[in-house]
């Protein structure tokens, strides 16, 4: 007995998204990216307000974060990743309507990826800076700051806290935008 041989053309059934799905795929989207604009901001006032003078061996010393390019770098990649954050959520809400082309999925995905490691390279930037002002580096003699220029540092450590919870908000969006953009048809 001979198989059956299908010589039908292959249809490419796709499932239509639950609106649950949908509209969880939407909350998310605009909850994460409402949440890295704010952490990043706050991430840029408080690295903007770090400011410390002190008067050590009778010398006026100050630390600020553009005495560092790491932290010039670090609030940079943070304003630009807040006023994006806010400009996507335009994109995001068509994204939402029925009938929305789903390539657009796939643009979301590359900017949320592009930021993600923008906002990881400066982070990660400051956070080496911060380290190196926080226990020094014996090889090159460079001495620990953070024990004359505490508030300094705490302020420092802080938005270096935000920031990562902006990457971490971005990694999230990729995920989710990655996992969208998947359900393409090709």
């Amino acid at each position: 007995m001979e198989t059956e041989n299908n010589n039908s053309p292959n249809l490419k059934l796709h499932p239509i998204p639950s609106p649950i799905t949908h509209l969880s795929f939407m909350a998310s989207q605009i909850w994460l990216r409402i949440m890295a604009a704010a952490t990043s901001i706050t991430a840029v006032i408080l690295l903007l307000n770090s400011r410390q003078s002190k008067v050590l061996f009778g010398t006026d010393m100050d630390a600020r974060y553009t005495y560092s390019p790491a932290f010039k770098f670090f609030m940079f990649m943070n304003v630009v990743a807040c006023a994006l954050s806010v400009l996507s959520l335009l994109p995001v809400v068509t994204l939402g309507r029925k009938f929305s082309n789903s390539i657009n999925y796939f643009y979301l995905f590359l900017h949320d990826l592009m930021l993600a490691i923008l906002l990881a390279g400066g982070s990660g930037a400051a956070t080496a800076f911060a380290q190196v002002g926080k226990y020094g580096n014996s090889h090159a003699g460079w001495m620990p700051i953070c024990e004359n220029f505490g508030k300094f540092c705490h302020k420092a450590f802080s938005s270096l806290v935000l920031g990562y919870i902006a990457v971490f908000c971005y990694v999230l969006l990729v995920v989710i935008s990655a996992n969208k953009a998947r359900q393409i048809p090709v």
